[in-house]
């Protein structure tokens, strides 16, 4: 049996290594912000994230050519970056 500490180690590696694939599903679906992402992720059973997380992944997406950006006016608070 595996101990508690070692699963959770197990668990936030499996993690790490499958979100860059669920942000990239979400994204084949429709046009996203980084706190939507957060939101959808965290509506996942085990993909609890943040936006400390999130927005890194995004921009090694934006600079790796995975994923292009707009901005575009919100109108309840800054510009989001789509």
């Amino acid at each position: 049996m595996v101990d508690a500490g070692k699963q959770d180690a197990l668990l936030a590696q499996m993690r790490k290594g499958t979100l860059q694939y669920c942000v990239l599903a979400l994204l084949a679906d429709e046009e996203r912000y980084g706190f939507d992402l957060v939101r959808s992720l965290a509506e996942t059973d085990g993909m609890v994230t943040s936006e400390g997380t999130i927005y890194p992944l995004l921009s090694r997406l934006r600079r790796d050519g995975l994923v292009e950006t707009t901005w575009r006016e919100s109108s309840s608070g800054p510009p989001r970056r789509y």
